[in-house]
């Protein structure tokens, strides 16, 4: 049996491979100048007794298979795919990176997708490239190596060249090291081009150019779809979200500069965090606006014309086709792979390392970055808990932009912004390490880019506090909400509501150090102007409340604790709902108290009660639900051996 090999990324290399074919198996006439050397090759694999395999290799563009060519010998008769044989003592394997291109020679039925190599074949590839390098090490590098390569064949293959090239003074630990040190590292490793003896001489081994030639040929046929992949090689590489991909990358400047986030604090018994809320300080002014387009909007509502909402229409569908054939586009070079819902996407990190290595190699990473970074701004909402959904889904993608900090003012105020938001909601679930570096590094972008004194600043040094406080470091969040409170006094006078918040803040890191004269003091402040300016039932009048309450049971106050806690729970499960995070903490605090106050039997079936709302709400690893579930452990512990002790005593009796 003949085992036929053509490289067929090109007519040229198609045609010389089909003379060596006709060399190989030593065809009659082969030798002569005019011939028609396609032609030639076809008859011979129809006419033999012998079987055979053609395998056309590289057939991402499949175009040149169907026109005649023009070839050094002469001119084909017909297109070059009609010179492909079909006859039952032979048959064709077509190989490609391009489902579009497979689709062009077979049908769907006959398209054998390759699956990515498992742990498995990926570690014994390896091994064997490897040799004697793999001998001396250890499986657990050698585990590491194909995960980090994610398994891919060429990547594997060119990281065993690179090794063994530099044997001894490179290891595959040592690979490893520089792998994961930088970018700019990864990118020098991932373009190692040395040749492999069983590859075709003119394919390249580096699989950074690899996949940079593909996105090139898909610049060429749709550059709508080079920008998604430009766009997409910036977020994570899974879940990455459609709706976000489709956000407009137009939008006015003065949205870049708005003062965002409002903060309170809400200290529990078991849970020392502050808990930090932020809403759009330009709400109101925005709903004036909105207003008036609606007054316009009904004004000529007589003049408007059908007609209009159905070009609209037909403009959203189009721009809706236009995406799912770049995605189709993307997907059939296998850029990109989609989740069975058809909303998020997936991308190997190597093919983003890739095109970001293109990308700035030819002066278009800024352009890109921006746009990612202003897309993932707009969709990224404040960290309430009403939209702790939709913060999750992005989170991921909110840490992969702190690797990509713009150079533009205007873009720095969004990644700033970004970063605060992504900082409140990992303060709010409680990750300590996460809130601090990335409203940390929010932090310093905004003194740079605003000056210290504007409020978005001042905003963000309030979020590096609380950062701070859930993490246990008081002394250093107690430095940072002083100058907050004194600078708010100062700028925007004691009873305003920002002012309120920071002074509620710093009362709360008193209370985590056992200040409880000072703590109260504020609280006391804090409760009183809140409800003469905001009312009895606000949510942040109620904070303050369960904020005293919270020092009285410190003092031992406890009758004070209760009646105040009773109110805020109450009013809390009515305004906010019986599984907001406020009202599970009321409910906490006051379990804490009744069982202060001796009242054990109540105070487990109200934790009881958190409990199970809480790790519905915050999740089984929330320090809330930890805390509480050892307490209310403790709590029962302790309630069965008074039970048992008093059916003793009623025994002797």
């Amino acid at each position: 049996m003949w085992v036929l090999w053509a490289h067929a990324s090109s007519t040229a290399r198609l045609e010389q491979s089909f003379h060596d074919i006709a060399d190989r198996v030593k065809i009659e006439g082969r030798r002569d100048p005019q011939v028609n050397i396609f032609k030639l090759v076809h008859d011979w694999m129809c006419d033999t007794d012998e079987r055979w395999l053609l395998v056309l290799d590289n057939v991402d563009d499949a175009g040149f298979l169907f026109d005649a060519q023009a070839t050094t010998s002469k001119i084909a008769a017909k297109p070059l795919h009609e010179y492909l044989p079909y006859c039952a003592h032979g048959c064709v394997i077509v190989t490609t990176r391009n489902k579009e291109a497979a689709l062009q020679l077979v049908e769907q039925r006959d398209i054998i997708a390759l699956d990515p190599m498992n742990a498995l074949q990926a570690r014994t590839l390896l091994a064997k490239k490897l040799g004697v390098q793999a001998a001396s090490g250890n499986a657990a590098e050698l585990i590491a190596l194909a995960t980090i390569l994610e398994h891919m064949p060429l990547a594997l293959v060119q990281a065993a060249a690179y090794i063994s090239q530099r044997a001894p003074l490179c290891s595959v630990a040592q690979y490893l090291d520089q792998f994961r040190k930088s970018e700019r590292k990864r990118t020098s490793l991932l373009s190692y081009d040395k040749d492999h003896l069983r590859r075709d001489r003119e394919a390249k081994n580096s699989i950074i150019t690899t996949w940079q030639i593909s996105f090139e040929y898909i610049q060429q046929k749709r550059p709508s779809a080079a920008d998604l992949l430009s766009l997409m090689s910036f977020f994570d590489r899974q879940g990455i979200p459609k709706n976000v991909l489709q956000t407009q990358a137009e939008h006015k400047e003065d949205k870049h500069n708005r003062k965002i986030d409002t903060a309170k604090a809400d200290r529990s018994e078991n849970d020392n965090s502050v808990q930090f809320e932020c809403t759009d300080s330009d709400v109101e002014n925005q709903s004036w606006n909105d207003s008036a387009d609606d007054f316009e909007d009904d004004d000529f509502e007589d003049d408007f014309d059908d007609d209009d909402v159905d070009d609209t229409d037909f403009e959203d569908d189009s721009e809706d086709d236009a995406f799912s054939e770049d995605i189709t586009a993307l997907r059939n070079f296998c850029f990109i792979s989609v989740s069975t819902d058809g909303t998020t996407f997936e991308m190997h990190a190597l093919v983003q390392l890739s095109m970001r290595t293109w990308l700035a190699a030819n002066g278009r990473l800024g352009r890109y970055k921006d746009q990612f970074i202003n897309n993932l701004c707009e969709a990224f909402p404040t960290g309430e808990y009403e939209n702790w959904t939709a913060c999750q889904a992005l989170f991921a993608h909110a840490k992969a932009a702190t690797s990509h900090k713009p150079e533009g003012a205007s873009s720095l105020v969004q990644w700033a912004t970004l970063l605060y938001r992504a900082a409140w909601y990992a303060e709010r679930k409680g990750s300590a390490g996460e809130a601090e570096v990335l409203a940390t590094q929010s932090l310093k972008a905004r003194k740079k880019v605003l000056g210290r004194d504007h409020e978005d600043t001042i905003w963000g040094l309030a979020m590096v506090a609380s950062a701070h406080k859930i993490g246990g470091k008081w002394d250093a969040s107690e430095e940072l909400e002083v100058l907050v409170m004194e600078t708010r006094k100062t700028k925007l006078g004691a009873d305003h509501p920002s002012t309120l918040t920071s002074m509620a803040n710093l009362a709360s890191t008193f209370w985590n150090q056992g200040r409880w004269e000072e703590a109260e003091k504020l609280d006391v402040q804090v409760m009183e102007t809140r409800k003469t300016k905001l009312g009895a039932d606000h949510p942040d009048t109620l904070t303050s409340m369960a904020n005293l309450a919270s020092t009285y049971r410190k003092q031992g106050r406890w009758e004070e604790a209760e009646k105040l806690e009773v109110q805020v729970m109450e009013t809390s499960k009515t305004k906010l709902g019986a599984d907001h995070p406020d009202t599970l903490n009321s409910m906490n605090n006051l379990a804490f108290t009744w069982k202060s106050l001796g009242q054990t039997v109540k105070a487990i079936c109200l934790m009881q009660q958190c409990i199970q709302r809480c790790e519905q709400v915050l999740g089984a690893s929330h320090p809330h639900y930890l805390s509480s579930l050892l307490v209310l452990e403790q709590w029962e512990g302790e309630q069965a051996d008074v039970e048992l002790l008093n059916r003793f005593k009623d025994m002797r009796l």
